[in-house]
């Protein structure tokens, strides 16, 4: 799980929101990517994405991310509640080699996007 910035090229939907980051989940074993604009980077709105995803697809039985402050908080803890036998797994610290697989995949959709 990992945030792509899109600050420099925000888009504007129908609504009048604007999404500034792209939340990105990839499994691991199929290589299947899911992505959701997001207009903010807050835990409260990257949790009800995820959430949404696990409850439509299944929790994966590990759920890998960064440090940052959006992925490493209570509110994300909590998805244990919902899925008990998942596992949340943060990286290492100022190591983006933990995430390579989705790090690649974000080179790809941002190319895919123009940025």
């Amino acid at each position: 799980m990992d945030l792509v910035d899109m600050r420099t090229r925000p888009d504007a939907s129908s609504h009048g929101k604007i999404y500034k980051w792209i939340l990105q989940l990839k499994d691991h074993f199929t290589k299947f990517c899911w992505a959701r604009a997001l207009q903010n980077k807050e835990s409260r709105e990257v949790y009800h994405c995820v959430r949404e995803i696990f409850f439509m697809f299944g929790p994966p039985r590990i759920l890998q991310s960064d440090n940052g402050r959006e992925f490493s908080n209570e509110l994300i803890n909590s998805l244990q509640i919902d899925f008990p036998n998942m596992r949340i797994v943060h990286g290492r610290p100022r190591h983006p080699q933990t995430q390579g697989l989705l790090e690649r995949a974000n080179a790809i959709l941002t190319d895919a996007l123009g940025k």
